[in-house]
């Protein structure tokens, strides 16, 4: 009988999570991903309900950005060996009046801690929304466009980023600086974290 490591148990506890249930409109399907020897962590907002039903994180258009971004393939951001993923909250969380509901905040308080002690060799954690940006950056500049512009300020830990969902087109129109100026540097990271 093979031995599971202290993280494959961990990810059984989780997916098998149901403290929240009678707060989702579905079942509980918690979605992340992670090995020990991951060296760039994802942490986004929660799964959509694309995601949910395949099971599969960042399985959509945003998805696609997302990886446009890092300048990586399909293969390599599924690596769980390269890179892991653990969103703020890890279940559908429901539709709210513009978009999706904010992500449960039971998840990253009794998961996050736990599963991060079992990633060692993390080089950049990308936070993508300001969900974890708020969790996890001790101060935020007063909006998330600038704290995204102020990326090098939180490095080299971390890397805040925009949600990459189409929703924010206006978002990348009003702030071409991105594409331009922070996208360049964020690749160089990701090539470097994924080489040492």
């Amino acid at each position: 009988m093979v031995k599971l490591t202290k993280l494959e148990q961990l990810l059984i506890e989780v997916r098998s999570c149901t403290v929240c249930h009678k707060e989702l409109p579905l079942e509980p399907n918690p979605v992340l991903r992670a090995k020990r020897a991951a060296r760039i962590l994802v942490i986004g907002q929660a799964p959509g309900v694309k995601v949910h039903e395949s099971g599969i994180p960042w399985n959509d258009p945003s998805g696609k950005r997302l990886r446009m971004w890092l300048n990586v393939t399909d293969d390599a951001f599924y690596d769980e060996t390269k890179i892991a993923i653990i969103p703020m909250g890890f279940c559908y969380p429901g539709k709210g009046n513009s978009g999706d509901l904010p992500p449960r905040k039971e998840c990253a308080e009794l998961w996050h801690q736990k599963l991060l002690n079992q990633l060692p060799n993390i080089k950049l954690t990308l936070l993508i929304g300001q969900y974890a940006q708020k969790y996890y950056l001790t101060k935020t500049e007063a909006t998330l466009a600038q704290t995204v512009k102020a990326w090098q300020t939180y490095g080299p830990k971390f890397f805040p980023l925009p949600h990459p969902s189409p929703r924010n087109t206006r978002w990348f129109k009003n702030n071409s600086w991105f594409e331009s100026k922070t996208i360049p540097q964020l690749r160089k990271k990701v090539r470097s974290a994924l080489k040492d």
